[in-house]
């Protein structure tokens, strides 16, 4: 049965998903319709560049979702609510550690080269966000960037790792211990 989507916004979530289980190169357009139930037809409508403008749209609905969310707080806000909030957002956003990152999945194959600017931006806002709010809330800036850095490589390791061994749990401890981490270090 074919699925209607009146919004391309609908679309993109849809796709995601294919991505998400399939990466970009598993995800070809017989299974993004086969799995979106969506007509290859209604696909080129609202990705005329076909795979690859999926993948750019996507990785751009996500990137404005994180700014929103957790990039642009954690730059403009008191630094320890949006901190905290931080942490609540990453364990609500990848469901408890049950949904993968896309943007770092994509950095682990071969689709990385294809968008590799949109991936390190990514990846170099989160760190210097947490970093900048680390600084506000009064730690030096080589503290504060080690913070954020180990901070996100731990939720990116959890993701991998609760993915790769089936238990969601890992990703919920992991963020416990590299909250109560940043939190020591700020007290």
């Amino acid at each position: 049965m074919v699925r209607s989507v009146f919004e391309k916004s609908d679309a993109i979530g849809l796709v995601a998903e294919v991505f998400r289980e399939l990466g970009y190169e598993g995800a070809s357009m017989s299974e993004i319709t086969a799995r979106t139930k969506l007509s290859k037809g209604s696909l080129y409508h609202f990705f005329p560049g076909g795979k690859e403008e999926m993948a750019a749209e996507i990785m751009a609905n996500i990137d404005a979702w994180f700014v929103t969310e957790m990039f642009r707080p954690l730059e403009e806000d008191e630094p320890r609510a949006a901190i905290a909030r931080m942490w609540e957002t990453t364990d609500s956003y990848f469901r408890s550690g049950r949904r993968i990152c896309l943007i770092g999945a994509f950095a682990l194959d071969e689709t990385r080269d294809r968008f590799s600017g949109t991936i390190r931006g990514y990846f170099h806002r989160w760190i210097e966000a947490l970093a900048g709010a680390l600084i506000k809330a009064g730690l030096r800036g080589s503290e504060a960037k080690a913070l954020a850095e180990e901070a996100v490589v731990g939720i990116q390791g959890a993701l991998t790792l609760a993915r790769a061994l089936g238990d969601d749990t890992i990703f919920g401890r992991t963020l416990t211990r590299l909250k109560r981490g940043l939190e020591s270090a700020l007290e």
